[in-house]
């Protein structure tokens, strides 16, 4: 009876340390980092056209964990912001707690992530790049105060239409694995928002 206890024990903890999270969906991402940003950065993130972003961990506003990740922008007309984790970016220690070629897509329907609204009408685009090089869109607004969990399944992506990566494939249709995701207040907004906890949930 005790050996079928510790094994049981030692096969829990060997769930919680591979990506498992509450419910059986999988944790893609809690930003339990120290951020930082360049070619040897934890985030890879930017702006340009006169839109700012800065990118730190913040540890008195969190969901999980001990932090959450903060961005402070502001998103001005014509400009783009870009705050993204995932496989293959210019940040080469940017990669999520697992592997995309490692999890098992078709088991999953969608993707969730919190986020700690200040209820300033910001739109904010949650982004997507397929194994294709394609980028793929949901909007949000914050329209709300705290934390809330906002989840997107997948046929709610639509191709980003005014922008794509030369290479991309273009091909209309979300090749899985999913390499990258990403956060971009959108123009004519600014302030601050705090993310926390993506995951993938389970069909």
């Amino acid at each position: 009876m005790k050996r079928l206890f510790f094994l049981a024990a030692i096969m829990f903890l060997f769930g919680a340390g591979s990506g498992l999270a509450e419910g059986n969906n999988l944790l893609l991402d809690d930003f339990e980092i120290s951020v930082s940003g360049g070619p040897e950065g934890t985030v890879d993130f930017g702006s340009g056209n006169g839109s700012t972003v800065e990118v730190t961990q913040a540890t008195e506003i969190k969901n999980t964990g001990n932090q959450s990740l903060k961005v402070t922008y502001d998103a001005v007309s014509g400009g783009y912001i870009y705050v993204a984790r995932g496989a293959g970016l210019d940040a080469k220690n940017a990669q999520w707690t697992v592997k995309p070629a490692d999890v098992k897509w078709e088991d999953y329907s969608a993707i969730s992530f919190y986020v700690y609204g200040t209820d300033s009408k910001a739109k904010i685009a949650f982004d997507i790049k397929d194994s294709g090089g394609e980028i793929w869109r949901f909007i949000t607004d914050d329209d709300f105060k705290g934390w809330k969990k906002v989840v997107v399944s997948f046929d709610k992506f639509l191709v980003r239409d005014d922008w794509q990566p030369d290479g991309a494939d273009k091909n209309g249709q979300i090749d899985f694995p999913i390499k990258v995701f990403q956060f971009e207040p959108l123009p004519g907004s600014k302030g601050t928002l705090y993310f926390d906890t993506v995951e993938l949930v389970r069909k």
